[in-house]
């Protein structure tokens, strides 16, 4: 079992304290249990990658009812579809606000997001005592039931995921008929059609095909390995920016649209104009510019709550300031009884050496920045005191051993893709090492997380926060 399998394995192990041969029993499967409409269900935990929190999908036009939309899931599109409606079982009207609970399935290749109303736990139990299904559990139909098991006095239905989201081509069409869950349904129009089903006829479509023609909604065939080859050394040698898998799924949406855009099949870059008109729409909201209130409110609610008398911030590729004083304010506002100490590192000397002595522009006295300025003899704004004597401006290359204490925030949006694949790694192994336990990280909005490292999501707009898994 993988490594994020034993993270979620919590292992409660179903046991009969009356019974001394049932503690003696040996557990040969485990099933994660969930609730929907009351009742409880499990899975096998082999088909579990993970479990996860999520609010808004992006909507897919003309699908069927229970798929939600499509999530990105550290750079991977997934399908996201609510196993309630798939049972046809009534809920409230959707909050788009509210954090949906998620199962994330593998089965047959295919990721898929399931949401449902509750996770429970992971149950362990002897194989032997899984029950077959009974024609009484008939709001599923029984084909999509793989058997009952019984533990601790509660009843679980366990469902056979790999029946219900196969693909029609995978088994007999003999055996395909529409679930009872839900009335036959036109795959081309997605409108409802009267009538029941026939024994034995064939589905058109099942929903785990649905599901596999809309995964790569948002995320298009990858580009000729030539181009992405071309693409990646031209941009690293017009603007020291290396493809990795920190940004190669932004990489490749963003070779066919520029195929389609220069109207031929090679992606090639042929100078830094272009390298740079490439790369244009992969910088992070404002970056290297002031930042809207929008902005700042998103990422003032991306914070954790925090009690404690000093906040230490890393802000590696603080660049020319505008963002490290705009992230002071957004904490000085979202802890106003704490101390902030930021640490701001660029390899750009003439950047941090002119930070610290930075005019602000007269506009932003009157937007959101004006509790945080103070106006000059000469009429110039800049920033009080208070925001200057939080912010320690540093030339320092973030490959490079970092003495720095443990924070409680890293706010590095867009550098990861500015270091080789090697140096990729070693920072943010550096992040893990300096992170508290409640500590969240910041990274650019288009770069995901190096896979081989673990990390907690939470999601406010285009931004993600990084925890410690």
């Amino acid at each position: 079992m993988d490594a994020e399998k034993q993270t979620l394995v919590t292992t409660e192990v179903a046991a009969d304290t009356n019974d001394k041969k049932e503690n003696a029993t040996v557990i040969d499967f485990k099933m994660v249990t969930f609730s929907l409409a009351g009742k409880d269900y499990s899975i096998d935990i082999m088909h579990v990658k993970e479990i996860a929190k999520a609010g808004r999908f992006t909507y897919v036009p003309n699908t069927l009812p229970f798929v939600l939309g499509v999530y990105n899931l550290r750079g991977e599109i997934i399908p996201i579809l609510d196993l309630r409606l798939f049972f046809n079982i009534e809920i409230p009207p959707r909050d788009e606000n509210k954090m949906e609970n998620m199962l994330i399935l593998s089965v047959e290749d295919q990721i898929f997001g399931l949401v449902v109303d509750k996770i429970d736990k992971v149950i362990g139990v002897q194989k032997s005592t899984i029950q077959p299904p009974h024609p009484l559990f008939g709001d599923i139909n029984i084909k999509y039931i793989d058997g009952v098991v019984e533990s601790n006095n509660r009843l679980y239905v366990l469902l056979d995921v790999t029946r219900i989201f196969s693909s029609k081509d995978n088994y007999d069409a003999a055996e395909v008929q529409q679930p009872q869950y839900a009335k036959p349904q036109s795959v081309i129009t997605g409108a409802r059609q009267s009538g029941a089903p026939t024994i034995g006829s064939v589905v058109e479509k099942t929903p785990a095909d649905i599901a596999k023609g809309i995964t790569n909604i948002g995320k298009p065939a990858a580009a000729p390995d030539v181009d992405l080859k071309f693409i990646s050394d031209s941009l690293k040698n017009y603007s020291k920016f290396y493809v990795s898998s920190v940004n190669e799924s932004w990489i490749k949406h963003r070779c066919q649209e520029w195929s389609k855009q220069k109207g031929t099949t090679s992606a090639q870059l042929q100078n830094q104009n272009e390298a740079d008109e490439f790369l244009k729409p992969f910088w992070s909201t404002a970056n290297n510019n002031w930042w809207t209130k929008q902005y700042a409110d998103n990422v003032e609610k991306l914070l954790p709550e925090n009690s404690a008398k000093q906040i230490i911030v890393w802000n590696p590729g603080c660049g020319k300031g505008t963002e490290t004083y705009s992230l002071a304010c957004v904490l000085k506002k979202k802890y106003p009884s704490a101390k902030i100490r930021i640490y701001a590192q660029d390899i750009d000397l003439l950047s941090v050496s002119n930070a610290g002595l930075m005019s602000v522009p007269t506009n932003l006295a009157s937007d959101w920045y004006g509790p945080y300025l103070t106006k000059k003899a000469n009429g110039d704004y800049t920033f009080n005191q208070e925001i200057k004597d939080s912010i320690m401006f540093e030339y320092h290359d973030c490959k490079n051993t970092n003495a720095l204490p443990m924070v409680d925030l890293i706010f590095a949006r867009d550098v990861l893709s500015l270091l080789d694949e090697k140096a990729q790694n070693t920072v943010v192994a550096d992040f893990l090492e300096k992170m508290k336990g409640n500590a969240i990280a910041v990274i650019g909005e288009n770069e995901a997380m190096p896979a081989s490292f673990n990390f907690g999501e939470k999601t406010v707009d285009a931004l993600i926060a990084y925890s410690k898994d």
